[in-house]
């Protein structure tokens, strides 16, 4: 597909290259930050799986460069539309208490110097201003102190698993499979990404942090909400309007970092089950048979079982309750339509891509095709 046809296709991809954003998935991040503001009170940040690194440049061009978009920026070109107005006023007139807020907001708002953030990936990822990134595996038990290594250079490998060892405020994830277009196993493929960023995150979000992944909506996708309900207060699912509607692509919000009372989180052992799952499902096969034979069984003659089952047997209302995830759009409905197309004007110059990927997966394929045209020539 040429560049022509997706840019009047795809308004988001257009709009990317005309903002220097690396890819549209910057706008999904922008808008779930405008309804969850996820980036408020927060200084450490991981984003995994970030190659080409657009929510990354989002981290360093709000968190570091200061800059503002979407509802904060609309919000800060009020308040300089009113000062603005306030200035007609006499020079020796005192400031009032509108302006004075202004002007903490302002101040509040100015770039922080103590913001680390690092970016992990397997494939490589362009530099960016601010923004440690490394090369690795995020289901790799390595991974885990060469990142806390990131953040802290004087970071002491004995210290894993403290409190001192938990020093990030928000965990990012935006990874996707590539998609085979059969949904069962692609559903299947990014629930299993997805749990390779949460036990990470589980590694190293401090109590009160916030985890937000790119999930696939399946039919037993609740299951998956119910597990994260066990390690964050508030778990929502959310729909940016830059992601397309006819896709089944959403994000996992999770606020408020609670983890159960002796829980420790190790790559090693995934979800602190790991090795240990055929374990506890036969014990609780054997708890369940326990239970069933509570009751007193008899055989008659004729081989029929009589079973007296006793009232005092406890039923567990809680683990027979299914859990539904609040859904939540994000965006100004006033926004563009990820999945309408717009009629170009006649004046439009398509521009190339801010930054194209490093190593693509494809390169291999794409040299080969060309060493092969080339010979039949």
């Amino acid at each position: 597909m040429g560049k022509s046809s997706k840019d009047k296709r795809d308004a988001y991809y257009r709009l990317a290259k005309e903002q220097g954003w690396r890819a549209r998935s910057a706008f999904k991040l922008l808008q779930l930050d405008e309804e969850f503001d996820l980036f408020a009170n927060v200084t450490r940040v991981v984003d995994l799986c970030a190659a080409p690194g657009s929510w990354s440049q989002v981290l360093s061009r709000v968190l570091i460069k200061g800059e503002k978009f979407g509802r904060t920026a609309w919000q800060d070109k009020e308040a300089r539309f009113r000062q603005q107005m306030l200035g007609i006023l006499p020079q020796d007139e005192q400031k009032t208490e509108a302006d004075k807020t202004i002007d903490e907001q302002q101040e509040e708002r100015k770039p922080r110097e103590d913001v680390k953030i690092v970016s992990i990936d397997l494939q490589p990822i362009s530099p960016l201003a601010g923004i440690t990134t490394l090369r690795a595996d995020i289901t790799h038990p390595a991974t885990v102190p060469l990142l806390l290594s990131a953040l802290d250079p004087d970071f002491d490998p004995k210290m894993a698993g403290t409190q001192a060892s938990h020093p990030v405020d928000l965990v990012l994830s935006d990874g996707a499979p590539d998609v085979t277009g059969l949904h069962d196993l692609d559903i299947y493929v990014q629930s299993q990404l997805l749990f390779a960023a949460l036990n990470l995150a589980l590694c190293v979000l401090k109590p009160g942090g916030k985890f937000v992944a790119k999930i696939f909506r399946g039919k037993n996708v609740d299951v998956l909400y119910a597990q994260l309900k066990i390690f964050f207060e508030k778990v929502i699912v959310a729909k940016p309007r830059s992601s397309r509607a006819s896709s089944v692509e959403a994000f996992i919000v999770c606020i408020n970092f609670q983890p159960p009372d002796g829980f420790r989180a190790s790559l090693e052992e995934p979800l602190g089950v790991g090795g240990r799952l055929d374990e506890m499902l036969k014990e609780r096969e054997a708890q369940k048979t326990d239970t069933e034979m509570q009751g007193a069984a008899a055989i008659s003659e004729q081989g029929v079982v009589e079973m007296e089952v006793y009232d005092d047997v406890p039923e567990d209302k809680e683990r027979n309750t299914r859990w539904i995830a609040p859904f939540i759009a994000c965006g100004d409905l006033s926004a563009f339509d990820s999945d309408a197309s717009y009629q170009l004007p006649e004046d439009h110059v398509s521009l190339d891509p801010v930054q194209p990927p490093i190593a693509p997966p494809y390169k291999r394929a794409i040299e080969m095709r060309a060493a092969l045209s080339g010979s039949q020539r």
